[in-house]
């Protein structure tokens, strides 16, 4: 399968959505300067192929924010070694080349070989996709020289410093931390409730499907990953959940209740556009497929991807971390549970299901619009990831500045398809920070996250892309 992101763009990750074109809006599209559509640099190259990577082996969204980071760290240090001014992540002075091997094709060289050993790790089911993408770009995979005076041996030998110290951060991504499976929990979580008893209606209760599967509260180590620029995991730890009895608790949950009863075309299009599913590049890679079109607007070279993308992966990566800590340590109610509990005996006005549209439903049944993922609601990993993303880009590009849409075609619904929306839903955004609130409201409609949860993770988001931005540039310009 070929990865040349001039396929493998905004138009094909439509497809893959089955929905509508996503990029550009019209004002991003005017070539009136530029006739000749340029190629994608290399960064974009191997950024559409990792996201690629995910998809196939569908890595759920903290997997892929620290597939993000890893990769792209590997990318910069390798890079870093070629510039003048810039340092390594690892390494730091030490891998500077002198000043006569500073040249854009020895660049290219380094990072797509750095790009290429941190694929292949991350995703080693996966390697004929990236041998393929070396092939077309003429370079041999099978160079594993570190050679520091050859390009390849530079780039091998920076992924190789960052897998070193990423292999130990808490990830278990090789599984040697408890000698299970690649990622699997190493905290021995137990959630208090069950399936069939909500013991506490304070805490996450795991759900079974309909074909008597229980859910598993997915990576909860997640929080002792060692992060990019966070202090601490809980850092940016946000004031405690509404717990009930409080009429807090009553009100936000009512709140939910009237969202699914008066959920309209466009509501359901905004929770389906951003809910990024199993199967698709999930939250963290959504927002690089957007930080792809702000590249292709703005005419991004390699040298100014390499360190866009360095800095998004990282605070996607810190999101991700603030996020996990958060749901284990306040081990918070869905929505679904609270609902079910609160009106358990009561005939209720909500979403009905799939093609039921609004109608009376005894409590007890209450569902969200979007399938409830497995693990606790406090805070919406959506909210931070999103917030974090347009923070970095909006501190990047120096602009809020955004002005991109997304049609929803009238019947493209996966949930009611062929039905919703009955008409074609256009979706824009003026601003980046517009994006990322919608992203957070769009987990309210779907029926997954209370507004506390949303509001509080959106201000965490925020904080942890100002403080990645900074941490970044410490090694942009030390």
């Amino acid at each position: 399968m070929r990865v040349n992101t001039r396929r493998h763009g905004f138009a094909i990750t439509a497809l893959i959505l089955g929905m509508a074109v996503l990029w550009p809006s019209a004002a991003l599209a005017d070539r009136r300067h530029d006739p000749v559509p340029q190629a994608d640099n290399l960064i974009l190259q191997w950024n559409s192929a990792l996201l690629q990577a995910v998809r196939n082996v569908r890595f759920p969204p903290m997997h892929t924010a620290r597939a993000l980071a890893v990769a792209h760290t590997c990318m910069y240090d390798a890079w870093a070694a070629y510039d003048a001014r810039a340092i390594a992540t690892v390494g730091q002075q030490s891998t500077r080349r002198p000043a006569g091997e500073r040249n854009a094709k020895n660049r290219r060289i380094a990072v797509s070989y750095a790009a290429y050993r941190a694929l292949v790790d991350l995703f080693p089911t996966q390697q004929p996709m990236f041998d393929e993408l070396m092939q077309e770009l003429e370079l041999d995979p099978a160079n594993e020289s570190t050679d520091p005076s050859q390009p390849a041996g530079v780039g091998n030998a920076a992924c190789a410093d960052v897998l070193a110290v990423r292999h130990t951060d808490g990830s278990n991504q090789l599984g040697d931390i408890n000698g299970g499976a690649p990622y699997s929990d190493y905290t021995g979580y137990e959630p208090l409730n069950t399936p069939d008893v909500l013991v506490d209606p304070n805490r996450w209760q795991p759900l079974r499907s309909a074909t008597g599967v229980v859910q598993q509260f997915s990576t909860p180590h997640w929080g002792l990953v060692t992060p990019f620029a966070l202090t601490s995991p809980d850092q940016f730890r946000p004031r405690l959940p509404a717990l009930y009895p409080d009429e807090r608790y009553v009100r936000q949950t009512e709140a939910l209740r009237r969202i699914s009863a008066n959920l309209g075309d466009r509501e359901k299009a905004i929770a389906e556009y951003w809910a990024d599913g199993p199967g698709s590049e999930t939250p963290p890679g959504h927002w690089s497929l957007l930080a792809q079109g702000v590249s292709r607007r703005d005419r991004h070279d390699l040298d100014t991807d390499v360190k866009m993308f360095f800095v998004l992966g990282n605070a996607l990566l810190d999101a991700s971390i603030a996020v996990w800590d958060c749901k284990v340590a306040f081990d918070y109610v869905r929505p679904i549970s609270a609902a079910r509990f609160l009106f358990a005996g009561q005939t209720i006005e909500a979403w009905g299901g799939p093609f039921q549209g609004t109608r009376l439903i005894p409590g007890e049944q209450f569902q969200s619009y979007i399938p409830t993922p497995p693990f606790g609601e406090y805070t919406s990993g959506h909210s931070s990831f999103s917030a974090a993303a347009a923070t970095v880009l909006r501190l990047f590009t120096g602009s809020d500045h955004f002005d991109a849409g997304f049609t929803f075609r009238a019947g493209s619904s996966t949930i009611e398809p062929g039905t919703t929306p009955a008409a074609d839903v256009r979706l824009h955004w003026r601003t980046f920070d517009e994006a990322a609130d919608e992203a957070g409201l769009s987990r309210r409609y779907g029926g997954i996250h209370f507004r506390q949860g949303d509001l509080e993770s959106r201000e965490m988001g925020k904080r942890i892309g100002r403080q990645a931005w900074r941490a970044a540039r410490a090694y942009f310009r030390p």
